[in-house]
């Protein structure tokens, strides 16, 4: 999708939609910054998690719902709240049947990216599989995303202090797979 293609169409005339005064316009230039600044992370999000060969539509389908739901987008969240849509999208992709490679990585990963030497490991890959999908969620966030904190607890829809605990708890878990 070009930057100048909106997901909802043809823009309307006249200005975008408001969300109440704090937040402001939400039209054609929101959604082109939102493009610009989280497309590509997006993108990488989904090629992580396995979804290469799908990883250009349904990076498209999680910016079509940021268009849609551009509302409820909180300002200054943009990309955690986009990586919590985008997990949405993956898992109702896999719900319907189209298979998804797991263990599959981008056909040029950058070599430097600490996130594609762990996926080649296979110790690292072995004790990610020993925890559960949570667990691995939870970790895979924080390592691969830098997420941390208000933004961690946002992609997992619960407050801070349980996002810390979360993430507590599969490191603990981590370390005892590690050592199975």
């Amino acid at each position: 999708m070009r930057t100048d293609e909106h997901p909802a169409g043809p823009a309307e005339p006249g200005p975008g939609p408001e969300v109440d005064g704090a937040v402001g316009e939400r039209g054609d230039a929101w959604f082109e910054d939102l493009f610009r600044e989280h497309a590509t992370a997006v993108h990488r999000y989904l090629l992580r998690r396995g979804a290469a060969d799908d990883a250009e539509d349904l990076a498209a389908d999680v910016l079509t719902v940021a268009w849609r739901r551009r509302t409820e987008v909180p300002e200054g969240a943009e990309l955690p709240w986009l990586y919590r849509t985008a997990g949405f999208v993956l898992a109702n992709h896999r719900r319907k049947g189209r298979p998804v490679p797991v263990a599959e990585v981008p056909d040029e990963p950058d070599p430097a990216d600490p996130a594609v030497l762990a996926v080649r490991d296979d110790q690292v890959r072995t004790a990610l599989g020993r925890l559960g999908a949570r667990d691995r969620q939870v970790l895979l966030l924080t390592a691969w995303e830098g997420l941390g904190g208000d933004d961690l607890a946002v992609v997992l829809g619960i407050s801070r202090g349980g996002a810390d605990a979360a993430l507590s708890r599969a490191r603990a878990r981590l370390r005892e797979a590690w050592t199975a």
